[in-house]
């Protein structure tokens, strides 16, 4: 058995690590934009990536490094994605680490992580510069948060204290960014996840994945699917503690918890919405219609003018390509039934109720197919004239 209890302070109570966000005048108003994490000695670290086939510059540096190596430093910018700069754009990585050296000679098989504006090159000299300004020993996790924000409306971060029934314990703290282009493809944002469990390499990889599927790549914004897609679990294994079903109750819990903040600050958003789909004939029959309504535009412009249309739910559904019938079809809104093969109008009394749900800021659209026994899950948000409004001046 174990215990899990929430902590305040996100990275600063996970033994072994150091962070700190600073401004190297990238935002306005001297906001955090430059970041480091960093470790003592090498760590263990498992990643997941964008899957856009134009990963960015970050991600092609990463995996040059040989399959199982070790690292204890990650730099993080944002207003910048360093994307699609071609072998420059990893070249300006390397150069940046080689003048890195000379404020902090210890470094071992850095990374680097980017978030931004597409298509332009990093300014090098500029997040030189700032280097001077870090204190590598700084435990800040609230301006290393914040430093990779940005469309975010706040900072997202968790800590959870996990107490294993033999009176030992370990820490697992995450910091996250994301509000636009989000999609269900390993969602568009950066993840960093730190915890000083004495967790096997081989499990951060088994139970990293999982925790993604049911969290990250099961929300939507918009649709839009990123350059610069990433999540990193790093290990200082500094509590010498460990108990594998605790762990991934933990990782499961905070990356859901996370995903959940991205849906909630969707640029513009309103509602956050959950899609769940039963009664399909498989999983991934499930997963397909779940996230098609996540998805649709249609189904979310519905949901910011709180209309309770289920035909945008019906038609989706139907255009998902999964298995399904009209006769068996059921949907709710919350506990209100809105649609089944004897109920196809909405009279005045259900109208009322469904339209009070949709005002709501959270609330589920249950969808049963009626043809299988599988379910699945996808979060999503409303969208509409903020979100336009951000998007169309993005660079400005």
């Amino acid at each position: 058995m174990f215990s899990i209890f929430p902590l305040k302070n996100g990275f600063d109570n996970v033994a072994g690590f150091f962070c700190q966000g600073i401004s190297a005048g990238f935002k306005p108003n001297h906001k955090e934009d430059v970041a480091f994490i960093r470790t003592n000695e090498p760590c263990d670290i498992a990643a997941l990536f964008t899957t856009n086939v134009f990963q960015a510059a970050p991600i092609k540096h990463y995996l040059k490094y040989p399959e199982g190596f070790q690292t204890n430093f990650i730099l993080m910018n944002a207003k910048n994605a360093n994307a699609m700069t071609g072998a420059e754009g990893i070249k300006d990585i390397e150069t940046l680490f080689e003048r890195l050296l000379a404020y902090y000679p210890n470094l071992h098989n850095p990374i680097m992580s980017s978030t931004g504006v597409i298509g332009y090159r990093l300014n090098v000299d500029k997040l030189a510069n700032a280097f001077e300004k870090f204190d590598f020993n700084a435990k800040n996790s609230h301006t290393t948060a914040s430093a990779i924000m940005t469309t975010d409306s706040f900072k997202k971060e968790l800590c959870f204290k996990v107490e294993l029934d033999n009176g030992q314990a370990f820490h697992i703290a995450a910091i996250c960014k994301g509000a636009g282009m989000i999609n269900p493809a390993m969602a568009t944002m950066l993840c960093f996840i730190l915890t000083d469990a004495n967790i096997p390499k081989a499990d951060m990889e088994e139970l990293l994945k999982p925790a993604v599927e049911q969290s990250f790549n099961a929300v939507s914004v918009d649709g839009d699917t990123s350059t610069n897609d990433t999540v990193m679990l790093l290990a200082s294994k500094k509590s010498n503690a460990y108990d594998k079903k605790a762990f991934q109750e933990a990782l499961n819990r905070i990356t859901k918890e996370l995903s959940l903040m991205l849906v909630r600050d969707g640029e513009g958003a309103t509602k956050v919405v959950a899609f769940e789909v039963s009664g399909a004939k498989s999983v991934a029959e499930a997963e397909k219609a779940a996230k098609a309504l996540s998805n649709s535009l249609l189904v979310k412009t519905a949901i910011f003018g709180e209309d309770p249309n289920w035909g945008r739910i019906a038609s989706t559904i139907g255009a998902s390509g999964i298995t399904c019938n009209e006769e068996t079809l059921v949907i709710y809104y919350d506990d209100v039934l809105i649609y089944n093969s004897e109920k196809r109008s909405l009279d005045e009394l259900t109208e009322k109720k469904a339209a009070a749900v949709m005002q709501k800021e959270s609330y589920k659209i249950h969808c049963d197919l009626g043809v299988g026994e599988y379910a699945f899950t996808a979060y999503g948000c409303d969208l509409g004239h903020e979100y336009v409004k951000i998007n169309a001046d993005y660079r400005t």
